[in-house]
């Protein structure tokens, strides 16, 4: 279980850090800010937490990788680290860390939230399994979408969207259930985004092969497997 579970937000953009550990509070966790890395291991050592959401930047700064100043003192936490920019060279450091993740700036809340469960699941030893539905499969951990074993490559809104339809298969959601649950609570867009990357995900998963994904007239949209299908797991 990674609900309950301890996190430690350690990031010196204060509005940011503030917005990711509400996100992680209404998703269940109990989440802290730190703005320093100093505060961050003071605060590790006396609460212990599970989960450490570091910016890579401010862990390179004074006082070093709050993580491996933990596990000093025997208190070995798994790391997702925040990127402020996509750059290869600090991917390839978050990732040299054993067991570490990343995550790029901008990112969504919802991205948030499960790149931790999926680091609090790895960390206790259990992965995440697919969600799958007849051939479609969606590997949350490894980021991979699969039908009928090809490889299906989407964007991460696309991603969100796929994996929220699969939790919810043969469940017809409304326009206004996606998005509160994909683009988030205060998303304050058009609400046309919704149709739109339906269409988007159907010429992806659906492409040359029968709909999995429907709209129901003035209702919403269902994912089920198709017609004659074995079934879904």
């Amino acid at each position: 279980m990674t609900e309950g579970a301890r996190i430690l937000v350690v990031d010196d953009e204060h509005y940011l850090a503030d917005l990711a550990a509400n996100a992680l509070r209404r998703a269940g966790f109990q989440a802290e800010v730190a703005g320093t890395t100093g505060a961050a291991l003071a605060m590790g050592l006396s609460r212990r937490p599970d989960l450490l959401v570091v910016d890579l930047r401010l862990s390179r700064g004074p006082g070093g990788p709050v993580g491996e100043e933990l596990a000093r003192f025997g208190c070995a936490v798994p790391v997702l680290f925040l990127l402020g920019r996509e750059d290869t060279q600090d991917k390839i450091a978050g990732l040299s860390v054993p067991g570490a993740d990343y995550l790029g700036k901008p990112f969504s809340l919802g991205e948030l939230v499960a790149r931790c469960r999926g680091q609090l699941r790895r960390s206790s030893g259990h992965g995440s399994p697919l969600l799958c539905c007849a051939g479609l499969e969606l590997d949350e951990d490894a980021h991979l979408v699969h039908r009928d074993n090809t490889r299906v490559d989407l964007s991460p809104t696309e991603f969100r969207l796929l994996r929220h339809l699969l939790t919810h298969q043969n469940r017809v959601l409304t326009k206004q259930h996606i998005l509160d649950h994909v683009w988030e609570y205060d998303y304050a867009g058009e609400d046309s985004v919704v149709p739109t990357y339906i269409s988007y995900l159907r010429r992806k998963v659906d492409a040359r092969r029968e709909p999995m994904i429907h709209t129901i007239p003035r209702t919403g949209y269902v994912l089920r497997p198709p017609t004659g299908a074995a079934g879904s797991s």
